[in-house]
């Protein structure tokens, strides 16, 4: 997986942009459903049969939105941009950013099984390492990954497949630049208002001394209220095994709030989570700021 604590710095600009992109996608997810209901001309009454219909078929796309947007393996395509901001991070104890766009989408394979495909793409934005060095930025390694999944789950869901790690890297600053690849799976169960599970996967690339055997644990934890409501904590565990006991680790604990709603016909889920740092890799972050708009697309049923 990727490695999202490697040692930067920031510009005191760019820090106030990513709290105002952190604000906007809050305020998103409170103001632009207001506003698209009430720019919705009224509509005539018609037949009770063709009412409760729309009615139903309204409540299943709503309740995929919501799968789709804590599910990582829902039968709906959905496009995530997630952006990830690490304070105090390096020797200048600056900042760090990451926005990672992981497109899904899932092909049904046979009556029982279907396939997700998750690729996750990342831009990130690595300051000077050292007073020589300059601002680095550009592409990282992206790594596709690929579940095998019940068409038909129960209250469990789970996935199983594999991931690549790709040569993408723009900067060795930013990535290493050797093929690889490693096993990824997910779980998660369902009750009531309370969705929980955890993805896992491990990526192995190159050999000797350029070299990636990384870790990477994502337990999730939702609760949904009404209108769309929900408070989340969504961690990303690491283990650098090329690392030092010492220094192999990066735990995250933290948690956050987000929301599914409409603009238009238009399903989005925007969230935001801050994540303290109670162990982190030598001169890892102390903490950071997640913000995440997800677009959802799911087929309405006539």
């Amino acid at each position: 997986m990727l490695n999202l604590f490697r040692l930067s710095s920031s510009r005191r600009e760019r820090l106030g942009l990513y709290r105002i992109i952190g604000t906007l996608f809050l305020c998103a997810a409170v103001a632009v459903p207001a506003l698209a209901q009430s720019s919705q001309p009224p509509t005539e009454a018609t037949g009770t049969v063709d009412k409760t219909s729309a009615a139903v078929s309204e409540r299943a796309v709503e309740a995929a939105a919501k799968d789709a947007a804590q599910n990582p393996v829902a039968a709906a395509i959905s496009v995530p941009f997630q952006n990830n901001t690490y304070y105090g991070v390096g020797p200048y104890r600056r900042a760090e950013n990451i926005l990672l766009v992981e497109p899904v989408l899932p092909f049904k394979i046979s009556a029982n099984w279907i396939m997700i495909t998750r690729t996750i793409v990342p831009v990130e934005v690595s300051p000077r390492l050292s007073p020589t060095d300059g601002v680095d930025y550009g592409l990282g390694n992206i790594q596709p990954q690929v579940y095998l999944s019940p068409a038909h789950p129960g209250k469990f869901i789970w996935g199983a497949g594999g991931e690549a790690y790709l040569p993408t890297a723009t900067d060795k600053e930013l990535g290493t630049n050797k093929w690889g690849g490693g096993p990824a799976a997910v779980g998660l169960y369902h009750q009531g208002p309370w969705l929980g599970g955890a993805l896992i996967s491990n990526a192995f690339a190159g050999e000797n001394h350029a070299h990636v055997n990384e870790m990477t644990l994502n337990p999730f934890l939702f609760y949904n209220m009404k209108r769309g409501w929900y408070l989340f904590s969504s961690p990303v565990i690491t283990s650098d095994w090329t690392q030092s006991r010492s220094h192999r680790w990066a735990v995250p604990v933290g948690g956050g709030i987000g929301r599914v709603f409409k603009v238009g016909k238009q399903p989005l889920n925007a969230r935001t989570e801050f994540l303290n740092n109670v162990r982190t890799t030598s001169d890892g972050p102390d903490w950071q700021l997640q913000t995440q708009l997800q677009f959802v697309f799911i087929r309405h049923k006539k």
